[in-house]
């Protein structure tokens, strides 16, 4: 990473600017070449220094006002399969295995669901228990009670 990646991960780590052109704008800042910029960021998703430029919307202000993250124990032999089939599901925005925290935690498997009530996130859960089927042991849902600020990691100028 030089000295020019470097200050485009400052320029955009926050997020793009709303604007017409966002790249055009970032370019401006950094004084080099819109067709750079786009080419410098596609370099650095390729390298990995960056995982994802996406949108991120505010669910609470598109309506979403429930937000279940739905927890299963599902046997190790097929987790990642079937993590994989939950993770692809339209209605699905985060889904990751994560270790069992035994005998208090059985679960191995985390889906975040979002919808406009908890009978919608019950509803979409279960959706996600008939393709886990006998796979799985065990499940809950775990309901957000307030808006947390999220960020990713940050590097200084």
């Amino acid at each position: 990473m030089d000295q020019i990646d470097r200050a485009l991960i400052v320029a955009t780590q926050a997020g793009l600017p709303l604007v017409p052109r966002p790249y055009a704008q970032i370019a401006e800042q950094l004084g080099i070449a819109e067709a750079a910029v786009m080419a410098r960021l596609q370099g650095l998703l390729d390298s990995g220094m960056i995982r994802r430029i996406g949108a991120v919307p505010n669910h609470y202000a598109i309506g979403w006002t429930a937000n279940g993250m739905t927890v299963w124990d599902v046997v190790d032999e097929r987790v990642d399969e079937l993590g994989a089939l939950v993770g692809a599901l339209p209605f699905v925005t985060h889904c990751y295995r994560r270790p069992r925290a035994l005998p208090a935690w059985p679960y191995n498997l985390f889906a975040m669901v979002h919808g406009s009530s908890r009978d919608e996130c019950s509803s979409k859960a279960e959706e996600i228990r008939v393709l886990l089927g006998a796979a799985c042991r065990a499940n809950d849902i775990l309901y957000s009670t307030k808006i947390l600020k999220k960020t990713g990691l940050r590097i200084g100028a």
